[in-house]
């Protein structure tokens, strides 16, 4: 018999349910993903999404201080005594009125739904808190995960702080400093395999299979179950009135795969009237989404060609491609979510973008100059959205949101990069010789001598003294660059 929640295959032709004290990542009949469903007639909805709102009043509470569990009842599958939480989902949807005037938009239009303020850095939590949750429902002790570095951080914070053994595999040379060093600092047991993502997913399902150990990534389902909360705290910030569109960067796919469920799920409820197109946006260099949608792969109900992409990635081993691209979080061939990803393409009338390494970088730097550092890959959502603005898929009146899946700091080499040209040994961005974008911010050499450094400012002390008086400094002026 089912309960509130249980899970059950995306095939339609086979939509076979299991209880949710199984441990699963694939279905048990046919292979396919799984779902967690809900019988929606027990459980205890509110009336209207206000009331989720009003939990803001109660944050002594860890179920409401977290953005994730503030919306239990859109998850009913834990025990409030179940849950893992670290106080994460505390992330606002931010008017980036600047930015949004600078790609022409009309003002008010563009906001950015910040993750990298959660407590590892990356959107990772809102999906762990529930996989962990699930994962002490289950009774495991032991966690694992292949990664290109948020994961890893995520899954290692969880562990750490409860009382799990965290398990993480990366590739080689494939994760970016300031995410590897979260794992190694919250104690994960880190191996590094010969290979890239794909490789290592591989071989963690293999070896979770064969230890017992529980898989983290999102072919998890529970930890989409968690990440549709970010549609949800978009909803809240927004008055519950969804924008015109989501754009967000396409990686492994478990996030737009997320998005797509919470709002069919919120219209099945009828908490919903509307439902917001979708925009995922593929580094060229990780493009197996947008040249399967180009090829004429689709949901199609449910019954996708299997046969076109077995093809597809039969192609891609003859030719030996592996995805390579400076947004190392989405640097992924075979993406798990494929056919969920599709899914929600198909629920929110979706598009897919592919946008070069040099607009990404160009778009990372666009973002900080008016406020957010993120990671490469959360800045591929504004290298695609000037995309689709300037082939009119969208229009510059229309309300965007836009996912920033990572906080700079994740990746700090890719920024020193950009601004100065300065590569460390492991950086594998092109160009090989230094170039700087037209966001460059390069730091000026200077002796230490106070009229070298007025010199450098490219002001006269008399000016400089005018400028003090008059209660401001300069700041538009272009400095001069000295050789660095």
């Amino acid at each position: 018999m089912k309960t509130i929640a249980y899970q059950q295959c995306i095939n339609p032709t086979c939509s076979a349910t299991f209880d949710i004290g199984q441990v699963l990542t694939s279905c048990a009949k046919c292979g396919e993903l799984l779902d967690i469903q809900y019988d929606w007639s027990k459980a205890p909805l509110p009336k209207s999404l206000d009331a989720f709102q009003q939990r803001w009043q109660s944050r002594r509470f860890p179920l409401d201080y977290s953005g994730v569990w503030r919306f239990r009842e859109l998850l009913p599958f834990a025990a409030d005594a179940m849950v893992c939480t670290v106080g994460e989902g505390q992330t606002f949807l931010q008017n980036a009125v600047c930015l949004g005037k600078e790609l022409g938009m009309w003002p008010g239009q563009l906001w950015l739904q910040y993750e990298g303020m959660n407590p590892s850095g990356s959107f990772k939590d809102n999906g762990m808190t529930a996989a962990f949750t699930h994962a002490r429902i289950v009774g495991a002790r032991r966690v694992a995960c292949a990664s290109t570095g948020n994961t890893s951080a995520s899954l290692a914070l969880y562990a750490a702080m409860n009382g799990f053994q965290g398990v993480v595999f990366i590739g080689s040379g494939k994760i970016a400093f300031g995410k590897l060093s979260q794992a190694l600092d919250y104690g994960a047991l880190t191996l590094q395999i010969e290979g890239d993502f794909d490789t290592c997913l591989a071989r963690v399902r293999q070896v979770s299979s064969q230890l017992g150990l529980y898989l983290m990534n999102s072919v998890n389902p529970f930890r989409l179950e968690g990440q549709k909360t970010i549609m949800y705290r978009i909803l809240e910030s927004l008055s519950w009135q969804p924008p015109d569109w989501i754009i967000v960067p396409g990686g492994n796919l478990g996030n737009c795969s997320a998005f797509g469920k919470a709002f069919h799920e919120l219209r099945q409820l009828g908490l919903i009237k509307r439902i917001p197109r979708l925009a995922i946006i593929n580094a060229e260099g990780a493009n197996t989404l947008y040249s399967m949608v180009h090829a004429g792969i689709s949901w199609n109900g449910g019954h996708v060609n299997q046969a076109a992409i077995d093809g597809f990635y039969a192609d891609m081993d003859r030719r030996q491609l592996h995805a390579h691209t400076v947004a190392s979080a989405i640097e992924i061939g075979r993406p798990v979510n494929l056919k969920k990803a599709l899914r929600s393409l198909d629920v929110m009338k979706g598009v897919v973008a592919q946008v070069s390494d040099n607009d990404i970088l160009e778009a990372k730097a666009m973002v900080g100059r008016f406020g957010f550092a993120c990671e490469p890959a959360s800045a591929a959502t504004i290298a695609g959205l000037r995309q689709l603005l300037a082939n009119g898929t969208i229009s510059r009146h229309e309300r965007v949101a836009c996912v920033l899946t990572g906080h700079g700091l994740k990746d700090p080499d890719a920024t020193v990069y950009y601004h100065t040209g300065v590569r460390t040994k492991e950086a594998k961005y092109p160009p090989a010789e230094p170039t700087w974008g037209h966001l460059a911010n390069k730091p000026i050499r200077v002796a230490d001598d106070l009229q070298a450094i007025i010199r450098s400012l490219g002001l006269d002390e008399k000016s400089i003294d005018q400028d003090v008086a008059g209660g401001y400094v300069e700041t538009s002026r272009e400095l001069p660059f000295i050789e660095y």
